[in-house]
């Protein structure tokens, strides 16, 4: 794709795993990043992925529009990548997804900011039973609505050192004799590396003939649940079991399992998150996607050992067992 020449971008919560990342490849690319986010202490890491005064930090609640108005002031192209897995109190699926797009959305057309990337999700669907691909589905038209030219990506399972999918399943195989396969473990997923998709962002971010298009990314396999965990298994050596734990029952364990957001404690799984499970993530047919960026996608075999070593019985030079 051709690219024009960067200016000054907002990147809305650029201090996470994937946002860290993206923020990384716009500096590559010369852009001065302004990294808007609710603690902008959280992106102090940051500063050394480019030169003095390339980056700035900016405390923004997006669901305030004056601090939007204040985040994009002067910014050539925005980025969306705010997204909660799990509600909390306040921070609600609606509030963060759908109200927050659109305040971002709203802004960029009042300012006059010539390109926004909408970070979605493979699944967004009006249709879904799930409130999160609910949300991520209205976020879209939101966006689409104020902003018929906004880039939407939708990224399968994103994995990578940092990441919330192998790491979760690995840190609780170091502590339990067996993880269950939820709904048979036969849900199928095309992981994607994180720093593919922070590649498929920045570009979109500057090709001219990406405007108004949906890319889905996924990597180049395509594996079931069950596949993730034995990857796990095999990396971490960990003889552990994998119990099938039927869909139903995967529900009420995610409904219980959620009280302790209300505590402030991550839960381990959601009802919501069991529903998503029940339908394959994967990048639809036909739809555009990483190719059509130009990048290569990286397989999860490549990546996944460079860090889940540090889930084995003792760490990186722990020794293989006899098969």
């Amino acid at each position: 794709m051709n690219e024009v020449a960067p200016g000054l971008v907002t990147v809305f919560g650029g201090s996470g795993f994937v946002g860290s990342q993206v923020v990384q490849a716009l500096a590559r690319r010369g852009w001065r990043v302004r990294i808007a986010c609710r603690r902008p202490d959280r992106a102090w890491k940051l500063q050394t992925s480019g030169s003095v005064g390339q980056l700035q930090s900016v405390r923004c609640d997006v669901t305030r529009r004056e601090d939007v108005d204040a985040a994009l002031r002067g910014a050539d192209a925005a980025i969306n990548l705010v997204g909660i897995l799990y509600e909390s109190g306040r921070r609600t699926f609606h509030a963060l997804h759908v109200e927050a797009s659109r305040n971002i959305a709203e802004a960029c057309a009042a300012g006059g900011v010539g390109r926004l990337v909408q970070i979605s999700a493979i699944g967004a669907s009006p249709e879904s039973r799930s409130d999160y691909a609910l949300s991520k589905a209205a976020a879209e038209m939101a966006v689409r609505e104020v902003k018929p030219d906004a880039v939407v990506i939708r990224p399968s399972i994103v994995f990578g050192a940092g990441d919330d999918f192998l790491n979760r399943f690995a840190a609780l195989a170091s502590m339990a004799p067996a993880l269950p396969l939820i709904g048979g473990g036969q849900t199928k997923f095309q992981p994607v590396y994180v720093a593919d998709v922070a590649e498929a962002i920045a570009r979109a971010t500057v090709a001219p003939e990406a405007a108004g298009r949906t890319f889905e990314l996924g990597g180049p396999a395509v594996m079931t649940f069950e596949d993730v965990l034995k990857l796990i298994r095999r990396e971490t050596y960990r003889n552990f079991g994998l119990i099938p734990l039927p869909f139903f029952a995967a529900r009420a364990i995610g409904s219980l399992a959620q009280l302790t957001a209300m505590v402030g404690i991550a839960p381990v799984l959601t009802r919501d998150q069991v529903v998503l499970l029940e339908s394959d993530n994967v990048v639809a047919d036909g739809a555009e996607g990483l190719a059509e960026l130009g990048i290569e996608p990286t397989g999860i075999e490549a990546i996944a050992p460079s860090y889940l070593w540090r889930y084995r019985r003792g760490g990186q030079f722990a020794e293989a067992p006899a098969v």
